[in-house]
């Protein structure tokens, strides 16, 4: 087994084990060295698991104590997600903040008035679905494909196109999730793509791509209580 995939073996250990354990908010997690025992693995491997599970908000070190709980993925989160794909899944988040901030701010600067009309179409798709009871992953899909074809550039879109099958997972788990929450939560949902059409209208790089580092680093949020 190679060592990326030991990592995603320990990932997934550490959160079966904060689920298994019931641990709080706050609570230590275990040594490196007793993870390693317990996960049949190396140190290092356990030090890259928990590493990647602090990017994702899930732990936190600090430092000459270990690591903590910081955040407990949402109960509703293994009815769309396999604890064994959550680390692959919830890493395509780090590849999206590069990928779609960057395509939003291309598409701010290059947008043609058709894909303009594209991108605001597909955002009323979004807040149609949002506001229904349908799914809306597909609409929110679309969305974001739409920034990706506001580049004008095909590598955006087969990169974007690449990755759907766990982002196809991640926004049906997302919108399920902020479903089962107070109102606010759509409207927060709703609230991030009206900003990055905002500044992709605006023709405001820039802006664009803040708006979709914000709504990527939110949409991950969402996914734990």
């Amino acid at each position: 087994m190679t060592h990326l995939r030991l990592a995603d073996r320990a990932y997934a250990g550490i959160v079966q084990f904060i689920n298994d354990e019931q641990a709080d908010v706050g609570d230590r997690l275990p040594s490196e060295s007793r993870l390693a025992e317990m996960l049949g693995v190396s140190r290092t491997v356990v030090r890259e698991a928990l590493a990647r599970l602090s990017s994702d908000g899930i732990t936190e070190a600090r430092r000459g104590a270990g690591s903590f709980v910081k955040r407990r993925p949402s109960d509703r989160l293994a009815a769309y997600l396999p604890l064994a794909q959550m680390p692959t899944t919830m890493g395509s988040y780090e590849v999206r903040l590069v990928l779609e901030a960057e395509a939003a701010r291309l598409a701010a600067a290059r947008r043609s008035p058709e894909a303009m009309a594209l991108i605001e179409q597909a955002l009323e798709q979004l807040r149609a679905a949002l506001l229904s009871n349908a799914p809306a992953h597909e609409e929110d899909m679309e969305f974001h494909r739409a920034v990706a074809e506001a580049t004008a550039n095909e590598a955006f879109i087969a990169a974007f196109d690449a990755l759907q099958p766990g982002v196809d997972q991640i926004m049906r788990a997302g919108v399920a999730i902020s479903r089962s929450r107070p109102p606010e939560f759509i409207n927060a949902m709703m609230r991030e793509h009206e900003m990055i059409v905002d500044a992709i209208r605006a023709q405001d790089p820039d802006g664009a791509a803040l708006a979709m580092r914000w709504h990527l680093s939110e949409g991950r949020k969402r996914l734990l209580p």
